[in-house]
Parts: C-alpha cells; sequence; structure tokens
C-alpha cells in the first residue's frame, strides 16, 4: 500500500536539489515553469529528464514543442524561482534568446535541449532531451531543502 502523499512529500523534502527553469516558444508565447524535477540520464548521449505535472500549464507546451530549454538558477533569482513557481503575475524577465528558445539570463547553467522521449510517470510525464547547447558559469547555485531556499557555505 503507497504512503499518503504528505508523507512522501515531506520525505524527499529531505533531499537537497538544484532549481530550474523549463522554457518553451510555443508560437509567438513563450513559456517558464519552475522545476526541481530534473536530472541528467547518460553522457553519450547527453540526456537529461525533466518530470512535469500533467496538470500543468508547460505540459501541453512541452508535448508541441521540438525542443526546450532548462537554466539552473543561481542564488541570487529566487525571485524568478517564485515567479515561474506560480500562474500569473509582472515580473521582467532577463531573457535570453538562443536561435528562437528562451532562457533565463544570469542563470549558472543553460542547456538548450532536444526532446527525444516522454514516459507517463504517475501524475507526471517524464521528458527526455538530448542537450544540443550547454553553457555554465562557477557562480553559486539557488538550493532548495525543505520546502525552502538555501544557499551554499
Amino acid at each position: 500500500m503507497p504512503i499518503p502523499a504528505h508523507e512522501f512529500r515531506q520525505t524527499l523534502g529531505r533531499w537537497a536539489s538544484g532549481v530550474t527553469i523549463v522554457t518553451v516558444s510555443h508560437g509567438t508565447e513563450v513559456h517558464g515553469m519552475t522545476a526541481s524535477a530534473f536530472l541528467s540520464v547518460s553522457l553519450d548521449p547527453p540526456l537529461i529528464l525533466v518530470a512535469i505535472d500533467r496538470g500543468a500549464h508547460m505540459h501541453g507546451a512541452l508535448e508541441e514543442a521540438d525542443r526546450f530549454g532548462v537554466s539552473i538558477l543561481s542564488n541570487t533569482q529566487r525571485e524568478l524561482s517564485n515567479h515561474f513557481a506560480r500562474r500569473g503575475g509582472e515580473m521582467e524577465v532577463p531573457w535570453v534568446d538562443f536561435e528562437g528558445l528562451p532562457l533565463i539570463g544570469g542563470a549558472i547553467a543553460q542547456l538548450v535541449c532536444r526532446r527525444t522521449e516522454r514516459h507517463a510517470g504517475g501524475d507526471h510525464t517524464l521528458f527526455v532531451g538530448e542537450v544540443e547547447y550547454s553553457r555554465y558559469t562557477d557562480d553559486d547555485p539557488l538550493v532548495y531543502f525543505r520546502g525552502q531556499y538555501h544557499e551554499l557555505g
């Protein structure tokens, strides 16, 4: 018998993770969503995975997109994480365009991926992308642990 959702969420909250914003261009619209369910899958070929709730607006956009971006946030980008974690609201986003794909400027790392696979995973879909471009800095990441942001050191 599965454990209660609240207990599962609290248990997994003990896993410290970085914070990403997944982005796509859908027609003339740009979509972004905060996601901590992100991981590397393979070095050869270079593959990553993001898990997106089927009820999220981003899910439909990713279903239709051939490419998507992942920006790994710096410890100075809490407000951006909060902005993309909720719907609506006004904020000036430091967009960077990479061949028509929106990425977040100031992020410590950026990935451009071609969607290669998708798999059902409970109430989420697991989107696998082959990395076609990456860029990184040595700045400190934004870390999420027990439902709160933290900094290294």
